[in-house]
């Protein structure tokens, strides 16, 4: 009997892990709790950190072509403000090719931006926004030679401002466009693998205001 017990006890820890993802999560720069949509394999969140870990086959895109519908990549969210700049550092080692880790705006399954750190299909790191209205809009942009990169999401009233920095100082002006969402927007951090078989990723910087830019290319 006492070894029966001994083995349910050390069989408990995996189950635990699942379990925590339903509670809210809190980081200390962004003013609401944070919700899991799809399970990570694995988070951590301390001392301003999050990290991600994405399981095989995850993704979150709807293809064009209506080839590639999926909704599965985990990511963590919070209700956003009308206005906001939400700025962080995103790094993961590019391990499989689309491995990801991203900042997502979302209104519902078919209207969402998801703004990624992503290994494309060439095998370079790259900067890549993707804007989803019913089918996703998908757009390359800068690559990069670092496993790190600054992002920087805003919002002002219906417009959507996206820049990308290597040193999170100077910012250079990605998207700039009307995102007429229905109904209250979540904001948050996300990581996929959609090849691969996991990807971990790693948010730092994390920093959130409620101001409205005035000049879309300065992010001011």
């Amino acid at each position: 009997m006492k070894v029966l017990l001994c083995l349910a006890i050390f069989s408990l820890p995996a189950t635990g892990l699942r379990a925590q993802t339903h509670d809210p999560v809190h980081i200390p720069s962004l003013p609401r709790p944070l919700y899991w949509e799809n399970t990570p394999v694995h988070f951590e969140n301390a001392g301003g950190r999050l990290l991600i870990v994405a399981g095989e086959k995850t993704d979150m895109f709807r293809d064009p072509n209506v080839t590639y519908n999926t909704d599965n990549a985990p990511r963590l969210l919070f209700n956003a403000d009308s206005n906001f700049v939400l700025t962080v550092a995103i790094h993961h080692a590019f391990a499989g090719k689309w491995d990801g880790g991203a900042i997502v705006l979302k209104a519902d399954s078919l209207n969402w931006i998801k703004f990624c750190f992503e290994k494309d299909y060439t095998g370079a790191k790259r900067v890549v926004s993707v804007v989803t209205k019913q089918i996703s809009d998908d757009c390359n942009s800068a690559a990069a030679t670092a496993n790190t990169v600054y992002y920087k999401m805003a919002k002002a009233g219906n417009v959507i401002t996206l820049y990308y920095s290597m040193e999170g100082r100077n910012w250079f002006l990605v998207r700039h466009l009307v995102f007429d969402a229905p109904g209250p927007l979540r904001l948050g951090f996300l990581a996929q693998s959609p090849t691969g078989k996991s990807c971990q990723v790693t948010f730092t910087e994390i920093h959130y205001s409620t101001k409205k830019i005035s000049d879309p290319y300065l992010g001011e």
